[in-house]
């Protein structure tokens, strides 16, 4: 279903963030829990691609076996680096063929056993790149759907540590937006008031699209460092450390707490009106489904057909 439709249908939208398995075993115990996934009737999922196009196949292989064997509608990532236009004009082609409605179009990271200043000059330099290339895609009408693809680009509620500049930073959020966005999936984040300042500031500049919260409940000590190193920049509210650090030595209790402060943040976000909520799962359902529990979050009574 185009994301133009989703957002039509269901407010606010909710959705869920897989990556593709890196072993047999890993595979089957993703789609031993998809059915966990069906039952909570996203909106959308979305499938991630490793740095460089690393996870290329893979992450080709989950969308299609996501779209065509089970009920969840797969929006597959696509990063810039490393890629051609003729590898990304192949890699839109295969999903149009395949009837894939939708596309994140993201900046990306170089694979890391790769320096910096030997990548050398790339075909898209940034997301705004990207999203341009595929706008053209979609006006060449190689698509079923005359709209083409939809296409969805990274927020930063906190900032993004290659542009400290918050000015700069908005200003390449609203240039991507201009380019062709048709909605904004944020990085994860534990302030809430860092979001609704990032909203106020993009309504300020003018971006009108979809804006759609990034959650990941904190199920560990080990994986909120995890979280800390991936999104730079982060804030962690002292209440929440604090929280957290009075049950450390006692791993459930820990779990508890995250989920706790992950369900309260999309309460307060579902009460000031937010578009859409996205979960960064890990590929895991049990965290998930206990907030959409307590939040009855679910978007209606029985499982939609894809469109």
């Amino acid at each position: 279903m185009h994301i133009a439709d989703i957002f039509a249908d269901h407010r606010p939208t909710c959705s869920f963030e897989f990556f593709p398995p890196r072993t047999n075993e890993s595979w089957d115990r993703l789609f031993d829990r998809i059915a966990d996934f069906e039952a909570l009737e996203p909106s959308f999922v979305s499938v991630t691609y490793g740095a460089g196009g690393s996870t290329r196949e893979n992450t080709h292989r989950l969308v299609m076996k996501l779209h065509e064997q089970s009920q969840l509608d797969p929006i597959p990532h696509l990063t810039c680096v490393m890629h051609s236009e003729a590898d990304i004009e192949a890699i839109l082609q295969r999903y149009a063929d395949a009837g894939v409605s939708n596309i994140l179009a993201l900046g990306g990271d170089p694979p890391k056993d790769i320096p910096a200043d030997q990548i050398g000059p790339q075909a898209f330099p940034h997301a705004v790149d990207l999203v341009k290339f595929i706008r053209k895609f979609n006006a060449s009408g190689h698509h079923a759907d005359s709209r083409g693809f939809g296409i969805g680009v990274a927020g930063f509620p906190e900032g993004h540590p290659a542009t400290p500049n918050q000015l700069t930073h908005m200003n390449h959020l609203k240039a991507k937006v201009d380019a062709g966005a048709d909605y904004v999936c944020t990085q994860l984040f534990f302030d809430n008031s860092r979001f609704f300042d990032w909203h106020e500031r993009c309504v300020l500049n003018g971006i009108d699209v979809p804006l759609i919260a990034g959650i990941m409940p904190i199920t560990s000590i080990a994986g909120m460092k995890r979280m800390a190193d991936l999104a730079a920049g982060t804030n962690f509210p002292a209440k929440l450390l604090k929280a957290i650090y009075r049950v450390q030595d006692d791993p459930d209790a820990v779990r508890r707490v995250g989920i706790h402060h992950a369900t309260e943040q999309c309460l307060d976000l579902i009460d000031h009106g937010v578009t859409g909520i996205h979960f960064y799962t890990l590929n895991q359902s049990d965290s998930t489904r206990e907030i959409y529990r307590t939040l009855g979050l679910k978007t209606s009574a029985t499982l939609r057909e894809k469109g």
